[in-house]
């Protein structure tokens, strides 16, 4: 297997909106875009899938030094078929070393904290995982303004905040809440109930996680409209992937809108037909 097939075959097997968002670009944009996002793919798994955080945090360890391989070939040229189908895109769209390990910098967080006191620090956490996530895909989708940058952050914010609402029960399982402490006390919803998916939970628990859920899925909403108000216009051609996974990104929030509590016992997803229909739309109309 080609490090070329082994990067396809991880974006495919995510079933992840991002991937039908790349259907639509030119052979080589894909090309670097599937790689990269399998490197992300990577990464995050290990912390999601390896259990003893001793492994994990070598695995980390391991991949800063294969990063470093990208960009100084003298240890030799990076092991990994991710990151060896990603290296000759790295020149062609500015793709630094710093991005790469930013990813593993915020996939580093959680292994080390499992809670967030407040939005600020979750945003930090976001611009680790999503923000730079989108300012190296508006590289590769082509940008021509260095204000897209501003708006690439803004949309990895705004996705990796729908990914925070519809994960919320997964991330329980694995002991993690990234719902910031002091909106949990504000809408009166424990810690605990959040672990125990909800379970034992008294007759209020709907009502108040409700409350919550419908904040969070508000905020996200509006940070979408925050981002797409800041893409200038010589940037939103190029850039209709973007605009295609956050027009599937939405539509997956405004489903969860109907039944909050979904979140915590299963994952909440659109078919790959409506998927496609969405980014389909986007490509056609050139607008969400």
């Amino acid at each position: 297997m080609t490090p070329q097939d082994y990067v396809q075959q991880k974006a495919a097997a995510s079933g992840s909106s991002f991937y039908y968002a790349f259907l639509f670009l030119p052979p080589e944009r894909r090309a670097a875009i599937t790689a990269f996002y399998a490197f992300c793919r990577e990464i995050d798994d290990v912390v999601d899938e390896v259990h003893d955080p001793g492994v994990a945090q070598a695995k980390l360890n391991w991949w800063r030094q294969q990063v470093l391989r990208c960009f100084d070939p003298r240890p030799g040229p990076p092991e990994h078929p991710a990151l060896q189908a990603l290296l000759p895109h790295t020149g062609t769209y500015g793709i630094e070393a710093s991005h790469l390990l930013q990813v593993i910098d915020g996939c580093q967080m959680d292994l080390d904290q499992s809670r967030y006191l407040d939005y600020a620090n979750l945003q930090r956490y976001c611009h680790l995982v999503a923000g730079v996530v989108g300012e190296v895909a508006a590289r590769i989708f082509g940008q021509t303004d260095a204000r897209t940058t501003e708006y690439a952050h803004r949309l990895g914010l705004a996705f990796q905040l729908t990914n925070i609402v519809r994960d919320v029960g997964e991330d329980a399982l694995r002991g993690r809440i990234y719902l910031p402490v002091n909106e949990l006390q504000r809408f009166d919803v424990k810690a605990h109930e959040l672990l125990k998916r909800g379970s034992q939970s008294d007759a209020t628990f709907a009502t108040r996680f409700g409350a919550l859920m419908r904040f969070q899925i508000d905020r996200a909403l509006t940070t979408y409209d925050d981002a797409l108000a800041l893409l200038p216009a010589a940037d939103r051609r190029a850039q209709k992937p973007g605009l295609m996974m956050a027009s599937i990104y939405r539509t997956l929030l405004q489903e969860i809108a109907h039944d909050p509590a979904l979140v915590l016992t299963q994952r909440v997803s659109l078919t790959p037909l409506r998927k496609l229909w969405l980014a389909w739309k986007v490509q056609a109309l050139g607008r969400l």
